[in-house]
């Protein structure tokens, strides 16, 4: 294995072995900042420790229920997606898309179903949300 090190325009090629550790002073941050000196901040859109509590709590219900029963997280350039299936090896059922793009227009969280009909956006999660959170209607016999 190799990386480059150095100053800008003195470039030199260190030789790692197997058992060289990674994290000295030596390699850190000299393959991932650029030449300038600025660090590199990654282009993708994700969910922040909130949103995902809200997600969560309604996912956690709706899990207890038996109705869902996996569920998988995305960060892409320009959203972030938490898909929700009823079973893992199905396509899902639902998608909380975070689009930071949309956010002074529509709203920056849409619910999308399987058949890619937007159930409900909006700028609140927690409202958005709310289209899935509601109480199955059962027959109860008496």
């Amino acid at each position: 294995m190799s990386c480059k090190s150095g100053e800008p325009g003195h470039e030199q090629e260190a030789r790692l072995s197997e058992s060289e550790d990674w994290s000295s002073p030596r390699l850190r941050g000299s393959a991932a900042q650029p030449m300038n000196g600025q660090k590199h901040v990654p282009k993708m859109v994700t969910f922040d420790r909130h949103e995902l509590s809200v997600i969560l709590r309604v996912y956690g219900h709706k899990v207890a229920d038996g109705e869902w029963r996996d569920y998988a997280i995305d960060h892409l350039d320009d959203k972030a997606v938490f898909s929700i299936f009823r079973r893992s090896s199905e396509f899902p059922i639902y998608r909380v898309e975070k689009i930071p793009a949309l956010a002074r227009k529509q709203g920056q969280y849409n619910i999308v179903a399987a058949s890619g009909a937007i159930l409900k956006r909006g700028r609140d999660l927690a409202r958005a949300l709310s289209v899935l959170d509601k109480p199955k209607l059962r027959l109860v016999s008496g």
